[in-house]
């Protein structure tokens, strides 16, 4: 605390008018990645570019929220994509001219360029809210050691589940979504550039709609 003593009498007085002090930020890790969790065999921490050495403890924080959100958004995509090419839709019209039938005879890429503004601008507005409620605005941010984020549709309590279930729950969760992410990555680089992921060159995968 900077404050000036004047005299010793003054001592009270003057502390009791100083400024807080400022905490400031560590900007050394203290945080390992065993501590945070979510390794798993066969490559148990794989970090080759010691990503986790870089920035503070609210770095590697922050780099965990974020795999977790690519993550998640990326099995709602992966599961989107698959749902859309095997040709499964939702009755009824999207807006006054495009049926969800229509959408589901074109590949992904198509579809969502056929959506109208209006529609991505809503699905955009619903990421952004869901976006804010996630970033933990209600309590500590999951940077100063808070809660990571959650689901936020549908909002899941897990408040009767132990921290060693939990913990197997989250270690499985990242690893989904791991999976998930080069999943959609190929379907996108398949799409796009035909033949780069041999895998999906073969049926059911070439019949057009990836």
């Amino acid at each position: 605390m900077k404050s000036a003593a004047i005299c010793l009498s003054l001592v009270g007085a003057a502390a009791a008018f100083a400024p807080a002090p400022t905490q400031r930020a560590s900007t050394q890790v203290s945080l390992t990645l065993d501590e945070l969790g979510g390794g798993s065999a066969p490559l148990k921490n794989y970090d080759p570019f010691n990503l986790a050495e870089f920035g503070s403890d609210e770095t590697l924080r922050w780099f965990r929220a974020a795999e977790l959100k690519h993550g998640r958004c990326a099995m709602v995509a992966t599961t989107g994509y698959l749902v859309n090419a095997a040709g499964i839709h939702f009755p009824g019209m999207l807006s006054s001219d495009i049926s969800f039938e229509s959408l589901s005879t074109m590949s992904p890429p198509e579809a969502w360029a056929a959506v109208p503004t209006a529609g991505k601008a809503q699905i955009l507005f619903t990421i952004f809210v869901a976006e804010l409620v996630s970033e933990g605005y209600q309590g500590t941010h999951y940077m100063k050691g808070g809660e990571y984020p959650t689901m936020v549709f549908p909002k899941i309590d897990f408040s009767g589940v132990s921290k060693e279930t939990m913990e197997v729950k989250r270690t499985r969760e990242l690893n989904n979504g791991r999976l998930a992410q080069i999943a959609i990555l190929s379907f996108i680089s398949a799409h796009y550039i035909p033949g780069s992921v041999p895998a999906l060159t073969e049926a059911p995968f070439n019949a057009g709609h990836f």
